[in-house]
C-alpha cells in the first residue's frame, strides 16, 4: 500500500525529476486539464475533489515513507492546485500558460491563508496550501479572461 501511495503522491515518479519537481507536477496538471477541459462542470469538479482526497491520503503516507513533512518528490499537490487554477475556465493554450505562471507564483509566495494551511498535519497540510493557491489563481485568471 505504501508503494501505491508514493506512486500517486509523486505522480508516477514525476516528482523525482532533479530540478523543479513542483513545476513538473504543475505541467502534469496542465496536461490533465487539456484532457478534461471539455468535461461537464460536475465532471471537472469531481476530478478535482477526487485528486485532492486521494492526494491527501497518498501524500500523508508518502511523507512518512520518504521522510519529511512535505518531501519535494510529492507533487500531487501541484497537480491538484493547477487543476483548481484552471477549473471551469475553458481557457486555451495562452490562458493555460497564464494559469500555469499564476499558480507557480502563488504556490511559491503562498499568500494568506495558504501559508497557514501548510502547517496542517500530514497530507492535509501538503495539499491545502496548493489548493488555496489554486483558488487564488482561478479567481485571478477568471478576472483576467473577462478583462482581456
Amino acid at each position: 500500500m505504501t508503494r501505491l501511495a508514493v506512486a500517486i503522491a509523486t505522480v508516477g515518479g514525476a516528482g523525482y525529476v532533479p530540478v523543479a519537481p513542483g513545476t513538473v507536477g504543475s505541467a502534469v496538471g496542465i496536461l490533465v486539464y487539456f484532457l478534461t477541459m471539455h468535461w461537464p462542470a460536475i465532471g471537472q469538479i469531481t476530478l478535482v475533489v477526487v485528486v485532492s482526497v486521494v492526494g491527501i491520503v497518498a501524500s500523508t503516507r508518502a511523507a512518512v515513507a520518504l521522510g519529511g513533512k512535505d518531501p519535494g518528490a510529492v507533487v500531487i499537490d501541484e497537480v491538484a492546485g493547477q487543476l483548481v487554477t484552471l477549473l471551469l475556465t475553458g481557457v486555451a493554450w495562452p490562458g493555460a500558460i497564464a494559469g500555469f505562471l499564476l499558480f507557480r507564483i502563488l504556490d511559491i509566495v503562498k499568500p494568506w491563508p495558504a501559508q497557514r494551511f501548510e502547517a496542517l498535519p500530514g497530507g492535509l497540510g501538503i495539499m491545502a496550501d496548493d489548493l488555496m493557491a489554486g483558488v487564488y489563481g482561478n479567481l485571478i485568471l477568471l478576472i483576467l479572461t473577462r478583462l482581456l
